[in-house]
């Protein structure tokens, strides 16, 4: 059995709305069909508090994604893009980075990125994207409230709840951080 079979489900989700964006996880860590953890930390902030971030996959690996972004972001201060360019490079070049299984969502005031491990950096249409098992229950309920009154905060909120509903991957204790 590979880790992304042993280790499975997660739902991350940003929305930019209104000058701010807000990126939302659940809490819940699986391996197969048991819940190991119900209040994982799976969005967090990096970079002196400037970006924001969220991963699905392997923690331990999404764990490491974080810490060379961060310094990444140490070498480009104010560049998300640019650090994430860099860390998309490394992470399909480097023997050890390469084997890593997560994908990452993570935006500052002016862009948000989806970063995978076949060195894809994507500026989400719409400034929403959603990742992980659950990711595209949130995004579908997301793109269908973006023209509401709701705020990237409670978009990301509802959606999660939705996706929830949904996806047995996903449960209701949700992180969310704004800018």
């Amino acid at each position: 059995m590979s880790q992304s079979d042993l280790w499975h489900g997660t739902t991350i989700l940003t929305v930019r709305k209104g000058g701010s964006v807000a990126i939302g996880g659940d809490g819940q860590v699986s391996i197969g069909q048991t819940i190991v953890k119900a209040n994982a930390r799976k969005v967090r902030r990096i970079g002196k508090g400037e970006v924001i971030g969220g991963f699905a996959g392997a923690t331990a690996d999404a764990f490491t994604l974080f810490e060379r972004l961060e310094a990444k972001l140490d070498q480009y201060p104010g560049q998300l893009m640019r650090a994430a360019v860099e860390l998309a490079k490394d992470w399909r070049t480097d023997r050890y980075l390469r084997r890593l299984e997560a994908m990452m969502i993570v935006a500052d005031p002016s862009v948000s990125l989806v970063l995978t491990g076949t060195g894809d950096v994507l500026e989400p249409e719409a400034g929403v994207a959603g990742i992980g098992s659950g990711g595209n229950y949130a995004l579908a309920s997301a793109r269908a409230l973006l023209d509401g009154p709701l705020d990237a905060e409670a978009i990301v909120r509802k959606s999660l709840d939705i996706a929830a509903d949904i996806c047995v991957y996903t449960n209701r204790n949700v992180t969310v951080e704004k800018l």
